[in-house]
């Protein structure tokens, strides 16, 4: 009884760990592809008024480096959002940690 003990704390501190895996990996991710997106939404917003599509392209990515240049500059903003992962991912760590205390106790 007690190896299935150990088996479903392992099971669900595996769960834990691809859960806070894939948390880290989305916010990461999306402060990557956040700029991309913005730069598609204004290309199509300009092709909406009629400044075709390579044209507006051109015009939106100085834009969207202009706004990531006022992003970078805003003092502390960066710095908080990437302490904001990584406090995300040593939270998760330390879920996981917390699970080997548990399956020591079953054991």
């Amino acid at each position: 009884m007690k190896n299935l003990n150990v088996a479903l704390v392992r099971l669900l501190q595996f769960v834990v760990f691809a859960l806070f895996t894939f948390i880290v990996l989305l916010y990461f991710g999306t402060l990557i592809l956040l700029p991309l997106d913005i730069v598609v939404l204004i290309t199509k917003l300009l092709h909406l008024i009629g400044i075709g599509t390579l044209f507006g392209a051109i015009v939106a990515v100085p834009v969207v480096a202009y706004l990531g240049k006022i992003v970078y500059g805003t003092p502390g903003l960066i710095q908080m959002i990437v302490e904001n992962g990584i406090d995300l991912a040593n939270t998760g760590k330390q879920r996981v940690e917390a699970f080997n205390k548990i399956a020591e106790a079953v054991k």
